[in-house]
């Protein structure tokens, strides 16, 4: 029998899947084994945990796997991919196919194919893959510059429209929701807390907004509303590339939609908001069902053996 290993590597944490053809037989998480995020020791000793716990649930020896799969972020970066190939032929049997984060989320809604992928948790980013295989990206460059429609900037917006309120003299339920969260007395404390370096965590306040949206609080609606349309804007620019890349062919062509992230998948008003603002442009536009978990996209590349398009 073949068993098939994928990973999904990310900054704090790894997911694991042990497979066969057709079943999965055990999920793990462990800490994270990124390289440029720990040290070697640490990152030796939380894989060598994760895969004993796999076999301690499946009584799937780690040299019985046939093939495994590795998504992972800064596979350009040597750090990363010279120890985990290292480490993994030391631990585990078996092929083993190593890409880049965004292309196994791709694969979760595509399989290799073309289609865009609209990411949102306490960061952003939208991916696409042309016809031709080639990966393009909008967004994604961190809290500072961008991560459109994330956690992160859904609370930190929502604070800035707070104030923005307060001078124009509008009433909004954010306001002592946020000083009861963050158990602050006054405007005066909520300042200085909100302006405190380093800076809070804004991605606290996410949850506050959708309630207070939810429940008719016009400031926080707008935020909902302008982070969709702002995260359809970047899929849009990613849809159009798509479309001019395949247009010789397939003149009339819409890549398909994806939605991945804890945003996308429980904050009705921003996946709504950016379909709604995108079928403005692209009537036929087809949305996949649900969110897609990416680690799926890592156990079909090992289960396919599909190694992807170089450059």
């Amino acid at each position: 029998m073949a068993f098939y290993l994928a990973l999904d590597v990310g900054g704090t944490k790894t997911e694991y899947v042990l497979a066969d053809d057709t079943h999965e037989l055990a999920r793990v998480r462990g800490g994270t084994i990124k390289r440029m995020r720990t040290d070697a020791s640490t990152a030796t000793q939380n894989l060598d945990k994760a895969l004993a716990e796999l076999t301690a649930l499946t009584g799937v020896s780690m040299t019985s796997i046939t093939r495994s799969c590795v998504g992972a972020a800064g596979i350009t970066v040597a750090l990363v991919t010279d120890w985990i190939r290292e480490t993994f032929g030391e631990r585990v049997g078996g092929s083993l196919i190593l890409v880049g984060d965004v292309e196994i989320a791709l694969d979760a809604a595509f399989f290799g194919g073309p289609g865009v992928l609209v990411m949102a948790g306490t960061g952003s980013n939208v991916a696409g893959r042309t016809v031709g295989g080639d990966l393009t990206t909008a967004g994604g460059w961190g809290p500072a510059l961008a991560d459109q429609g994330s956690g992160s900037r859904i609370g930190h917006q929502a604070l800035r429209d707070t104030f923005f309120a307060i001078d124009e003299d509008r009433r909004t339920t954010l306001l002592p929701a946020i000083l009861e969260l963050w158990q602050l007395s006054d405007l005066d404390s909520l300042i200085g807390y909100a302006n405190q370096i380093p800076a809070p965590d804004f991605t606290r306040l996410a949850p506050l907004v959708v309630k207070c949206a939810a429940e008719g609080d016009a400031v926080a609606q707008n935020v909902l509303q302008r982070e969709a349309e702002e995260l359809a804007h970047l899929a849009h620019l990613v849809i159009e590339r798509l479309r001019r890349d395949a247009s010789d062919s397939r003149p009339d062509w819409v890549p398909d939609l994806a939605f991945t992230g804890s945003i996308l998948e429980h904050v009705a008003p921003i996946r709504d908001g950016i379909v709604q603002a995108l079928r403005r442009e692209h009537a036929s536009l087809k949305v996949l069902p649900g969110t897609v978990d990416p680690i799926l996209g890592a156990l079909w590349r090992a289960r396919s053996g599909q190694l992807p398009i170089a450059g």
